[in-house]
């Protein structure tokens, strides 16, 4: 494994032994060997301290990055064609229900997903695919990054996923990302019951050769298309969806308000009823937009 392969080279130039690196970085040797041996998929923020210790300038977290670590992680033959898209990607427009886009999540975040699903109770696993779904972002977040639409229902920033610190920490992240150039978010509110959406989450791709894809999963399987006809359809509901959904602003709005609404003393009872007195609150605001002008928000962007 190439990145195994420099980590252990810069280690060794360093001067350090697997166990004297361990104990410098409070970490057990065992996850330094495994790391050198392709066994395990590391996390950015360690590969990040190991930087500073071995004093790489840096090296070591950009070959990080470039490295495909979701080919490194066993997922399903229709998973890894979306992944592949997705990499090759011009533009990127998304619906996402009842959690966070995977490619607007926080490693807290993910990592509190895996927890709870298939991979639940394997470590290692859990780690690896973190690992996977953090090396998607880094195109996505680059300066020249591919244009990515995102509405969110809101329900996806309602669900309570990894506790209130890490909520918080990904609705932040939300927010900071938003304000790239490349990257819009958008939220599909409750209040809004009449809106046209989506049966399931869906992507729409466009790759870096003109073609055009959508797609949606199911409970264990993914389904692609690019009949011109379905594309239309998928397409113009999106479009749809995201002309009467809250604006970029609006939706950041809300975004800061079910931030503020997680604190480390949440319960399920003081969530209920944080979440029934915020939709109070709106409604009587949107009661008072409907009677008077309606400050209008930036128009989405296209």
């Amino acid at each position: 494994m190439l990145f195994g392969g420099e980590f252990r080279h810069a280690r060794e130039a360093a001067g350090y032994s697997q166990a004297g690196l361990a104990k410098l970085l409070h970490c057990d040797r065992t996850l330094i060997t495994r790391i050198e041996n392709g066994g395990r998929i590391p996390q950015e923020k360690f590969i990040k301290q190991c930087d500073e210790v071995l004093l790489m300038g840096g090296l070591l977290i950009r070959i990080w990055k470039r490295v495909d670590w979701y080919a490194e992680v066993e997922h399903p033959d229709w998973f890894q064609r979306f992944a592949q898209m997705e990499a090759e990607a011009v533009a990127i427009r998304a619906y996402q229900v009842s959690r966070i886009y995977g490619l607007l999540q926080t490693e807290e975040y993910a990592r509190a997903l895996f927890t709870r699903g298939a991979a639940a109770g394997n470590p290692d696993l859990i780690e690896e695919r973190v690992a996977a779904r953090m090396s998607r972002q880094h195109r996505f977040l680059a300066d020249d990054g591919p244009l990515l639409v995102v509405v969110l229902d809101e329900s996806a920033i309602r669900r309570n996923v990894g506790g209130s610190a890490v909520m918080r920490g990904q609705l932040e992240h939300l927010l900071e990302v938003s304000r790239r150039p490349n990257i819009a978010i958008q939220v599909a509110p409750f209040e809004l019951g009449d809106l046209t959406r989506p049966n399931t989450s869906m992507s729409l791709l466009k790759l870096s050769d003109g073609a055009e894809w959508v797609y949606s999963e199911s409970l264990d399987r993914g389904h692609f298309s690019e009949d011109p006809a379905t594309l239309a359809r998928h397409s113009r509901t999106y479009d749809v969806l995201r002309a009467d959904v809250l604006s970029s602003r609006e939706s950041a709005a809300l975004i800061t308000r079910a931030m503020e609404g997680y604190n480390d003393h949440d319960d399920s009872g003081s969530r209920r009823g944080g979440l029934a007195q915020e939709q109070l609150q709106r409604g009587q605001r949107r009661r008072v937009h409907r009677g008077g002008p309606r400050i209008p928000g930036p128009r989405p962007r296209t």
